[in-house]
C-alpha cells in the first residue's frame, strides 16, 4: 500500500467521542477537531490526508504504536502536551493503550496547503515546493503547547468561536513549523493528493451509517462529485484500498468492536455490520484478522 486522501475524516476513522470541531471560514485554511478516545484501540488504519497533521495530546497519557502498512511497530509513551507532526503519503495503522484514569483527549489540527504555501513564502521567502516538514511522533514544543492549548481552551468554551482567532492561531502554529519543523532532506515532495478533508468526512460517515447494507460505489462517487474511476484513484491515494476494501474493513472494525464491548451474539454482529450468513461473515473476519469472530471474543488463543 503506498497511497494517500484527506483531512475532515479522521473522527470516521478513530473511535471516540467528538467533544468539539472547527473549519474557518477559508475553508483551505485550518480544520480543527477535538476528540475523547477509546481507553485502548486494537489497529486500525488511518488515511493519509494532503494536509499537514498535526496532533497534540490535550489529556491523559498512553502508549501509542504506529506503523505503515505491514511494517515494523514504533512504540512511543505520549502524555498531555505532546505533539505528533505528520506529512506522510502513506496510510498508517494505529493502536493505542491509555497508561492513567484520566480521559484520553486529543487534538487534531490540518493545515490546508494554500496556507503552507502563503507562510513558507511570507516567513522564510520559500516556494511551496522547498517546504517540506519532518515527521515528528511523541515530542514536546513550549510554543506549540501554548498555541495549542489557547485554541483548545477556545474550542471547549465555545462552539462558534471567532474565525479570526482560530485562523490566527493557524498562522502562527503554521509560521512555528515552517521555521522549525523544515526538513533537511532534499525539498522533493512525494504527491499526497486525494480527497479534500471535509469530502473523505462526508463519505466516510456515509460508509460508516451504511455497513449493513450493500456497498454502493457510485453513491459514495457522487458525493465526492467524481467519476466512479477517478473517485476509486483518489480513495486509494488517501488510504492505499480500493473503496469497496475500505468498506470491508470498516465493517470488521465495527464487528471487532462489538465483539469485545457487547455479548450479542456472533450471528447478530455479522447481520449488524451487512452480512446475512454466519458462515460468510467468519469467513470475511478471518481474512482480515487472522482468526475466526469467537476465538478473537476469546482472547485470541485458537
Amino acid at each position: 500500500m503506498t497511497d494517500v486522501t484527506s483531512a475532515e475524516a479522521m473522527k470516521d476513522h478513530i473511535p471516540g467521542e467528538l467533544l468539539g470541531e472547527r473549519r474557518t471560514s477559508a475553508a483551505d485554511d485550518i480544520y480543527v477537531e477535538i476528540a475523547t478516545r477509546s481507553p485502548v484501540q486494537h489497529e486500525i488504519l488511518v488515511p493519509a490526508v494532503p494536509e499537514p497533521m498535526l496532533v497534540w495530546i490535550a489529556g491523559g497519557s498512553a502508549v501509542v504504536d504506529e506503523r505503515p502498512p505491514g511494517g515494523e511497530w514504533l512504540s512511543v509513551p505520549v502524555t498531555a502536551g505532546d505533539f505528533y507532526l505528520t506529512t506522510s503519503p502513506l496510510p498508517t495503522e494505529m493502536r493505542w493503550r491509555s497508561t492513567s484514569a484520566a480521559p484520553f483527549r486529543v487534538m487534531h489540527l490540518y493545515i490546508g496547503l494554500p496556507l503552507l504555501a502563503r507562510t513558507a513564502r511570507e516567513v522564510a521567502g520559500l516556494q511551496p515546493a522547498q517546504v517540506v516538514l519532518r515527521e515528528v511522533s511523541g515530542e514536546r514544543d513550549d510554543v506549540l503547547c501554548a498555541l495549542l492549548q489557547a485554541l483548545h481552551g477556545a474550542l471547549r468554551r465555545m462552539p462558534e468561536p471567532a474565525d479570526s482567532f482560530v485562523r490566527g492561531i493557524g498562522q502562527a502554529l503554521t509560521a512555528h513549523l515552517v521555521q522549525h519543523y523544515r526538513s533537511t532532506a532534499p525539498a522533493r515532495r512525494p504527491a499526497r493528493g486525494g480527497l479534500p478533508a471535509y469530502k473523505l468526512h462526508r463519505i466516510l460517515g456515509a460508509m460508516r451509517a451504511a455497513l449493513d447494507q450493500p456497498f454502493d460505489l457510485a453513491r459514495y462517487a457522487d458525493m465526492a462529485d467524481l467519476s466512479v474511476f477517478h473517485f476509486s484513484r483518489v480513495f486509494k491515494q488517501a488510504t492505499g484500498m480500493a473503496p469497496s476494501r475500505y468498506f470491508v474493513r470498516l465493517r470488521v472494525e465495527e464487528a471487532r468492536r462489538l465483539l469485545c464491548e457487547t455479548d450479542r451474539a456472533v450471528i447478530d454482529i455479522g447481520l449488524a455490520v451487512g452480512y446475512d450468513s454466519a458462515s460468510h461473515f467468519s469467513q470475511v473476519f478471518r481474512q482480515v484478522t487472522g482468526m475466526p469472530p469467537s476465538v478473537y471474543r476469546a482472547g485470541g488463543d485458537e
